[in-house]
């Protein structure tokens, strides 16, 4: 009864007229959406009026929340849900923002085995599945620029989709569980290629902080799938053609 009600209350929501000043927003901060199809436009205006009746936005190191801070990270979270038959992040509660870079404390394992502790300076993060942290100035400079393959927003939001999947790993939950074999093998094969990559120094299209572990390269491609898909096409067919079965997108296109 509950998902029901849920399910209704979504439609109503969806159907509301998106105010004129949030598109104005949209269109500005957050050109990647002005390439879309318009029927695709009006799917991702519903998603975002949802997200943003539904989810808990909070200003940090005092940063001023206003509604340019909620639309423009909104705008950009809902494009990776476009298509697909999603519960809109279902565990995700609150988005925490920062106005520039961010230090954390955090333990880290030394070659010698021991564990230190120390400062990191944090462009977001993506907490066990309730939390997103993001530095505004990262968010807009990430949106700006639509063909560099960086992107906060949609790094971090492909964690939570990672983390609905289970633990973070690197495999989402998938449409069909027929996906998960080639799933496991192509991911699996092009995030060694990267390490090795890396290990060697050569250049590479994907991140080299995608090599840092399954869950982040799964966040990196998911990056560059959005804002390179030409070039990741190219050069990583079955990671791109994977990636597109589960976007239900095909931005090359």
């Amino acid at each position: 009864m509950f998902a029901l009600l849920r399910r209704r209350r979504r439609a109503a929501v969806r159907r509301r007229p998106i105010p004129d000043e949030w598109r104005a927003l949209i269109d500005r901060n957050v050109p990647y959406v002005g390439r879309l199809p318009p029927e695709d436009r009006a799917e991702l205006f519903g998603l975002v009026q949802v997200f943003l009746a539904e989810k808990h936005f909070e200003g940090c190191g005092g940063l001023e929340l206003t509604d340019e801070v909620r639309v423009t990270i909104a705008a950009q979270a809902c494009v990776l849900l476009l298509h697909r038959d999603t519960d809109d992040y279902p565990n995700l509660t609150s988005i925490l923002v920062y106005p520039t870079t961010y230090v954390v404390r955090e333990g880290r394992r030394t070659a010698e085995g021991l564990v230190a502790e120390g400062p990191q300076a944090r462009l977001g993060e993506s907490w066990a599945r309730d939390v997103v942290v993001l530095a505004w100035d990262s968010v807009l400079s990430g949106a700006a620029d639509i063909h560099d393959g960086h992107n906060v927003v949609l790094h971090e939001f492909a964690h939570q989709l990672d983390q609905e999947g289970g633990d973070g790993d690197g495999a989402p939950a998938l449409p069909r569980r027929s996906m998960y074999v080639a799933w496991a093998r192509v991911l699996g094969h092009d995030f060694d290629q990267l390490v090795r990559d890396v290990a060697h120094h050569h250049r590479t299209l994907i991140d080299r902080y995608g090599a840092t572990n399954p869950a982040e390269f799964f966040a990196v491609v998911t990056e560059t799938f959005f804002e390179k898909p030409r070039e990741l096409r190219a050069r990583h067919p079955e990671l791109y053609a994977l990636l597109k079965e589960f976007y239900r997108q095909d931005p090359a296109a």
